[in-house]
């Protein structure tokens, strides 16, 4: 995803998140701090919990979305407004519109998930599919912006929504007041950048952590050139911080005020939704959970962390087909899920004394494949595949030895 600004740079201040915040009152929900004792177990310090997932329209967008358009001249709401998004930033925008009385347009990528086309257009906006990728998308609505003088609200590059999303931080301060460390998750840059404006000016000592999927990094090495720069083909299941490029204004402050950026696996992140879901009772998509995924390391993972932590979950707009797909992927990345393929007689019963191997090492079969036209196998041989749950590593190393114990060769 790559996006421009237009306009020259402005910096934005806390007089600015205040007069968002302020702007936000009965608009916006102020969410709920949780604690979490597993995470506050595994870093040695008090873990927090800061649930924008719960969020009207499932995540932290609304309030830039709003403070941005509420900011419009009267001539320009006339005009009505243009976003393009596959997601979250497309409902923020709906829903900001609506309650605006301003028309909206929205341009979503046409395999866009369809609870979030449907969600888009319950919150008021016409909604355009348009494109395979969100860059095809993002063509289509400034073109029309062009077109049709419809303003463009930007995800995440313009001051007022740096602002909205900075109310975050004013919140994180209200609720716990002794935080010392917040670690929040990087697409472009807009809520980072705001919650760092915020935070700093009242609490200079706080440190801010940014996070960021490690196949779409863009921060790293723009901080390391000292300018945005693009990377190309970002890749990663957290589409929420999928970004190509850091946005210009927010990584002016990004650069200045947050104290580090990290970078998280695949894995980790669905290790991160998975605890979210079992441990936290709350549904979060892979970009709301990568600050707890770069809290699963530990402190030492972070270089040493002060307490109170507070991590922001930022959004809970997950595909239902993704999440399973995901919480899959966490167990497996936990070893509570084990895949292995192994070759077995081709006759009566061979299944049924495999699977006794199986129930005596306590492993639930979740599903078996067979293959039995291979060119590789032997006239009496098949090959299955197994999908197990299992316990954990150790659990899942104790099966695999199970099987070989009982003459079976795992096929790698």
């Amino acid at each position: 995803m790559s996006y421009s600004t237009a306009g020259p740079l402005r910096a934005v201040t806390l007089d600015d998140v205040r007069g968002a915040q302020k702007m936000l009152s009965g608009v916006a929900r102020v969410t709920a701090m949780e604690s979490s004792r597993h995470l506050s177990q595994l870093v040695g310090v008090p873990v927090y919990l800061k649930c924008e997932n719960l969020q009207r329209t499932g995540s932290f967008k609304l309030r830039g979305a709003y403070v941005r358009i509420a900011g419009l001249l009267p001539e320009e709401r006339a005009a009505g407004v243009v976003a393009a998004s596959a997601g979250n930033h497309a409902q923020g925008v709906a829903l900001a519109s609506s309650l605006l009385g301003v028309h909206a347009t929205v341009f979503m990528p046409k395999g866009a998930p369809l609870p979030k086309v449907s969600a888009t257009r319950d919150y008021g906006a016409e909604v355009r599919l348009h494109g395979q990728v969100v860059d095809e998308t993002l063509a289509a609505a400034q073109e029309h912006a062009a077109r049709t003088g419809a303003v463009f609200i930007h995800p995440f590059d313009h001051p007022d929504i740096i602002a909205g999303q900075g109310t975050v931080g004013l919140e994180i301060l209200e609720q716990c007041p002794t935080v010392r460390t917040i670690v929040v998750g990087i697409g472009g840059g807009g809520l980072a950048a705001g919650v760092a404006v915020a935070v700093k000016a009242l609490r200079p000592e706080v440190r801010i952590i940014g996070v960021q999927a490690e196949g779409s990094a863009a921060y790293p090495p723009s901080l390391a050139a000292g300018r945005p720069v693009a990377i190309e083909n970002p890749s990663t299941m957290a589409d929420g911080i999928r970004v190509a490029r850091p946005g210009d204004v927010p990584f002016a402050i990004v650069e200045e005020l947050v104290d580090e950026v990290r970078t998280v696996t695949e894995g980790e992140l669905s290790a991160a939704l998975l605890l979210c879901l079992e441990r936290a009772k709350l549904v979060v998509e892979p970009a709301g959970a990568s600050p707890v995924a770069a809290l699963l390391g530990g402190a030492d993972g972070l270089g040493g962390l002060e307490g109170p932590v507070v991590a922001v979950l930022s959004g809970g707009n997950v595909d239902p087909v993704l999440l399973q797909r995901v919480l899959r992927h966490g167990m497996a990345a936990q070893g509570r899920y084990l895949a292995v393929r192994l070759r077995l007689a081709d006759r009566p019963g061979a299944l049924a004394t495999l699977l006794g191997v199986l129930s005596v090492a306590d492993a639930n079969v979740l599903d078996v494949s067979h293959v039995r036209t291979d060119p590789r196998l032997g006239l009496t041989e098949a090959e299955v595949e197994l999908h197990l749950e299992t316990k954990g590593p150790a659990h899942c190393a104790e099966v695999r030895q199970a099987l070989r114990d009982a003459g079976y060769t795992i096929i790698d």
